[in-house]
């Protein structure tokens, strides 16, 4: 046989991804005695890598007598493409140190990806110092690849200064620059570069919308995609549908995420498995918990991803037997859980009160899956061990655990003092928390509520100042319903333009008397405004939750369920309010507010009245 033909035939196996045929080959070719010959060896090695078989490739390239540039490139970017960074990093250094090779233009791509992947600025940088020395450094594409490392790393002005010196450039170095201010926040920047672009593909469109997404910018992304549709870009690849999905999920934007699902039915692309992922998600994060059970129960496939995403989606409804035997299952069919799935599962737990599950399965995470415990794990551990009256454990866990502990760590265990009340241990527990200087607005009022039960009126004095002086930075409270098209956002206290106005101050009255009949009384404790307990009522009366449910209540349909998002947490008093009206109307409401998701439903919520 030909070497000619040979080689035609190995490149073939690339095309095809046809593994077997490789081997054949490479049985064939040692038969023929042209194992070493010319550009086979080098050859059949970049067909094992990627045809992803890293193994095979570790064996040819270590029993190779002489290596290359090409080699080396090939055995690099195999590493790169199975996902293993490290071990491309790992393995550069014996170019240099035991063959003596100086790395050419494919190296240094496969080097500065490898840092992209990993985040490894620093390395990255090193990377770029010793190409900007090498005889390679006009090369477009490295560059590209640098553009696109930079980007990853959060480094806009790193990666603007790299593409700046591209003399010709690519699809890979617009994306990448795009992306990197997206990514970055800098949306006017990244529409600007957008705009230059002179061939917009679907690929600059998904960077340019990924991008926003990640970085808050979901109202953009989402304006974006409309404006692709509407320029009939070809939607040949699903990935800018998994970034819109999760902008939907970020704004809690059901009817929208409806219309997407539709969109993808039509396209086809229902069974992408990472497009089920993010429809679990965003069902869940948009409170249909329904939609997402039979998303999930739908799927033919499911990873990792999959089963997180329902048993986190489970936890944060409140139905943590479900997520506890989701657990189960998914670790009967051997998929290994993420820290992620932790989360869900010790918060889970902290909601009906299993503080030993809970404790196991934190133990697990190091001893089984061999997973490192973040501040968020050792948090939810600790609302757990707070939740159940472990008050002297969750306190020694703050003390013992390898991280400093921020304000959300303090916060639970203070409103777990308060909750079971537990007096002196509050007030240690609140000058702690007053000492980081919260950024939280509900902090303050349950920073003022522990100094005021335990009659330290100067602290209380103090809180009161801190909250005045940041009035001005606080982000105004603000409830956002949706009925099909139609979108409804409520601010807080602001009603007079509203054209519906009279019908909800209406409803909200006559709710308020029958609550007031059945033993409602206005915790004023939750305004700290230094005004009368009769102002401080009224404020709470045109909280932007209510409103928003009494606006629900008018137009939706009877006996549909009320859905509605806070930007803020759900006040005390609105959280009586809410469980009465659930009761009184005989509605289901469900609200996501700043920490979680509460339904009320005949009077009750799913927190269990500690959130």
């Amino acid at each position: 046989m030909p070497i000619s033909s040979i080689l035609h035939q190995l490149k073939l196996c690339i095309k095809t991804q046809t593994l077997i045929t490789a081997k054949q080959l490479h049985t064939q070719i040692i038969k023929l005695g042209l194992l070493h010959y010319g550009p086979i060896p080098n050859t059949l090695l970049d067909v094992y890598g990627k045809c992803g078989s890293i193994q095979f490739a570790l064996q040819m390239f270590d029993e190779m007598p002489q290596r290359d540039q090409v080699t080396w490139a090939s055995i690099l970017t195999a590493h790169t493409q199975a996902n293993k960074p490290s071990k491309t990093l790992s393995l550069f250094p014996s170019m240099s140190n035991v063959d003596g090779l100086e790395p050419d233009h494919f190296v240094f791509s496969s080097l500065v990806k490898a840092c992209a992947s990993l985040g490894d600025i620093r390395r990255g940088k090193q990377v770029h110092g010793r190409f900007v020395l090498s005889e390679f450094v006009d090369d477009d594409v490295v560059k590209s690849s640098l553009v696109d490392m930079y980007a990853k790393c959060g480094l806009p002005d790193n990666a603007r200064a790299v593409f700046d010196s591209i003399r010709v450039r690519n699809a890979i170095s617009w994306n990448a620059i795009v992306s990197a201010y997206a990514r970055s926040g800098r949306k006017v920047e990244a529409l600007n570069m957008f705009g230059k672009v002179p061939v917009k593909s679907l690929f600059l469109w998904t960077a340019l919308i990924s991008g926003l997404v990640q970085s808050g910018n979901g109202i953009d992304a989402i304006s974006v995609f409309i404006d692709m549709r509407r320029n009939c870009v070809d939607i040949t690849d699903p990935l800018v549908l998994s970034s819109i999905i999760g902008a939907s999920s970020d704004l809690a934007l059901l009817e929208f995420g409806k219309q997407v699902h539709s969109l993808v039915i039509g396209f086809g692309y229902e069974s992408c498995l990472f497009i089920s992922n993010a429809f679990v998600d965003m069902y869940a994060k948009c409170s249909d918990i329904l939609a997402a059970k039979s998303i999930f129960a739908g799927m033919r496939q499911r990873d990792v991803i999959s089963w997180t995403s329902m048993i986190v989606g489970a936890a944060q409804h409140g139905q943590a037997e479900e997520a506890l035997a989701l657990y189960d299952e998914m670790v009967s069919k051997s998929v290994k859980p993420n820290e992620v799935t932790f989360v869900g599962l010790i918060y889970a737990c902290s909601h009906v009160g299993l503080v030993n599950k809970g404790r196991e399965l934190f133990k697990s995470m190091t001893d089984v899956y061999g997973l490192n415990p973040s501040l968020l794990h050792y948090t939810c551990l600790l609302d757990l061990l707070s939740r159940s009256g472990n008050l002297d454990e969750a306190e020694n866990l703050i003390q013992e655990m390898p991280f400093t502990p921020d304000e959300p760590t303090w916060a639970a265990l203070l409103s777990a003092c308060k909750h079971h009340g537990k007096t002196e241990m509050a007030v240690r527990i609140a000058d702690q928390l007053f000492k980081l200087k919260p950024k939280d607005p509900s902090t303050y009022i349950l920073l003022s509520n522990i100094y005021a039960n335990a009659s330290v009126w100067e602290k209380v004095s103090n809180v009161r100042k801190l909250m005045a002086n940041m009035e001005v930075k606080k982000e105004p409270g603000h409830s956002c319903i949706e009925f099909g098209k139609e979108s409804q956002v409520f601010y807080a206290g602001e009603m007079m333009t509203h054209p519906m106005k009279d019908e909800i101050f209406y409803l909200l009255k006559e709710l308020e008397i029958e609550m007031r009949e059945r033993g409602y009384v206005p915790d004023t404790n939750f305004v700290l405004h230094d005004m009368e307990d009769q102002e401080k009522e009224r404020l709470l009366f045109w909280h932007s939750e209510r409103l928003a449910v009494a606006y629900g209540l008018l137009k939706s349909v009877p006996g549909s369920v009320i859905r509605i998002v806070k930007n803020l947490r759900v006040c005390g008093d609105c959280h009586t309010v809410l469980k009465l009206i659930s009761e009184i109307t005989k509605r289901e409401i469900v609200v996501r507010d700043a920490t979680r998701y509460h339904h009320f439903k005949d009077g009750k919520c799913s927190c269990s009245d500690f959130w």
